[in-house]
């Protein structure tokens, strides 16, 4: 099988594993464990059914043909992954969101079925979305705003998007939660719970599953809140006012609520459009702001959005971003960052195997006895952060594809590493936005003088160009 293909068949082994999930939402989330875990089971047997055919017919057949059989295999499964994913919403959509942009094994048509789970999910029907602002706001859409558009602008895995116009003219973004989301994550993440012990006990030994999932379901009861995301993006908004590339759009206070959140309308591209019609160097700005942003929210202010998928960007013709969507906000409790740093410390400015063993151990990534060699460890736990250990580096979708391949090959030349991992908790959501902006840049092809540009922040380096010269003017001025 190709490593498309198989990129494909993990996709549908992914959600067959998180067995008990899964609902029809195009009406509502509907929250029993028995109706979202037989459609899993459907999806599964599916796909399991088509891939047995795929092989049947690759027998015997020359190389081409296998691999035409491959692609189509990939293209039908992913679209049907979307299609099911888009209507289950909840955690499982958010996975099928990461998974859309980061395997990058998949071919452009596969891509692009997943691609819909980021801004194009099957929406609740019009007279649920009106149901909600009722019972939110006090009175029907076109009685709390001056224009109220039926068809929602985006739909995604919580709730979706509508274009609006306030009593004083303002245009904006209402998103509206879908009813029944709440009690589906929570059995989401029953199940995922389940799922982590029986990954680690059979590849992660070390994996402490009630921490992660503990820490997954914290940070997914807060995004169901709308008045805490509402004070996230307001957070947001004041760490990045005036910055120069950086946009937040403001809250309209007074027309959100624990279910609703309206936000000032942004336009601008969507990720495809920027891809197809931004010019090298834009699209080169474009990717170094994202990157900054999230360096920038994560070490120097401990607060960063976990969330980094295309689909919450908005980018402009002048290469700055509007960030969206700040439900997934994760914040450093006292010490979780100083017991994190000294990994990321040892390969990222130090590049020293040994330090980073010792550090792996003290963190929780390691636990003392495993007898690993430490330049074996390190070439297996650096591979996300080659961009930091040359003067120059070039994202690439090539590259995503690799690494990916080298960090999920559990029977590969680094399983032994693999089986001794453990991911401590406070880690999850950091991993999250690595992979997440690394995908992002790759799809750009930014390329730039990374490792200094980290230094920038994590060892108060000199601006290593010139938005990291313009972003520490700014800094300097904020806090004057």
């Amino acid at each position: 099988m190709s490593r498309r293909a198989a990129s494909v068949a993990a996709i549908t082994v992914l959600v067959a594993g998180a067995a008990a999930v899964a609902a029809r939402a195009r009406n509502a989330v509907p929250v029993t464990r028995v109706g979202r875990s037989a459609r899993v089971w459907r999806l599964s047997a599916r796909n399991s059914a088509r891939f047995a055919v795929s092989k049947i017919r690759g027998v015997g057949s020359p190389a081409e043909r296998r691999a035409e059989l491959d692609a189509r295999f990939a293209v039908q499964t992913a679209a049907d992954v979307a299609r099911e994913l888009g209507e289950m919403k909840g955690v499982l959509m958010k996975a099928g969101q990461m998974i859309s942009f980061i395997f990058e094994s998949l071919p452009e048509e596969a891509q692009a079925a997943l691609a819909t789970l980021q801004a194009d999910a099957a929406p609740m029907a019009p007279t649920l979305a009106a149901g909600v602002v009722t019972e939110q706001l006090g009175g029907p859409p076109e009685r709390v705003f001056l224009d109220w558009q039926d068809l929602p602008a985006a739909a995604a895995s919580i709730g979706q998007v509508h274009r609006a116009v306030t009593p004083e003219g303002l245009d904006v973004a209402v998103k509206v939660q879908y009813p029944g989301v709440h009690e589906a994550i929570e059995s989401d993440l029953d199940a995922a719970e389940v799922m982590y012990g029986m990954f680690s006990s059979m590849m992660l030994k070390g994996l402490d599953a009630k921490g992660l999932v503990d820490e997954l379901r914290a940070r997914m009861r807060e995004e169901l809140d709308y008045r805490l995301e509402a004070g996230n993006a307001a957070e947001f908004a004041e760490l990045f006012a005036g910055h120069p590339w950086v946009r937040v759009p403001r809250v309209v206070p007074e027309l959100s609520s624990e279910k609703i959140l309206t936000t000032e309308w942004v336009d601008g591209m969507s990720f495809d459009e920027f891809r197809t019609h931004a010019s090298h160097d834009t699209r080169q700005r474009a990717g170094e702001v994202i990157w900054r942003f999230a360096q920038y929210a994560v070490i120097q202010e401990g607060v960063f959005n976990g969330d980094p998928h295309p689909g919450n960007y908005i980018f402009h013709h002048d290469g700055s971003v509007t960030f969206l969507d700040f439900g997934l906000v994760k914040r450093w409790s006292p010490g979780e960052w100083e017991t994190l740093y000294p990994t990321l410390d040892a390969v990222i400015v130090h590049r020293d195997p040994e330090l980073l063993v010792r550090a792996m151990q003290q963190s929780g990534f390691l636990r003392p006895n495993h007898g690993l060699d430490p330049v074996h460890v390190f070439d297996y736990v650096s591979s996300p952060y080659v961009p930091y250990l040359t003067d120059e580096f070039t994202f690439t979708r090539q590259w995503m594809i690799d690494t990916i391949a080298k960090i999920f090959d559990v029977q590969g030349p680094h399983a032994d590493v693999i089986e001794h991992l453990n991911v401590p908790p406070s880690f999850v959501i950091l991993d999250r936005v690595v992979w997440g902006v690394n995908a992002i840049l790759g799809k750009l092809e930014v390329g730039g003088p990374f490792r200094a540009m980290l230094l920038e922040y994590v060892a108060g380096g000199e601006p290593a160009t010139d938005l990291g010269a313009a972003e520490a003017a700014w800094r300097a001025g904020a806090r004057s």
